[in-house]
């Protein structure tokens, strides 16, 4: 298990499922797309569209493309998108 990254702070948080534990399923208000007070996961850092996210239960660390705003193509994304 990785340790928390130096940049996770509790006032930058996105409510993005984990595709590694994916503790959010079966929750209520996850389920339904509110802000779970429960399964948030750490915003690290964004570059527009894509967020570079970690969770706080399993500290895994991946990158999320939201489609929103300016996106990127395929062949702009980070390798390991």
């Amino acid at each position: 298990m990785l340790p928390l990254d130096p940049q996770a702070d509790l006032g930058r948080r996105a409510w993005i499922p984990c595709p590694r534990c994916a503790d959010a399923e079966g929750c209520d208000p996850c389920g339904e797309r509110r802000n779970c007070p429960t399964h948030w996961r750490y915003l690290l850092s964004n570059t527009g569209s894509l967020l570079h996210l970690q969770c706080p239960g399993c500290t895994h660390v991946w990158t999320h493309e939201t489609g929103f705003g300016a996106t990127r193509s395929l062949w702009d994304a980070s390798p390991g998108a």
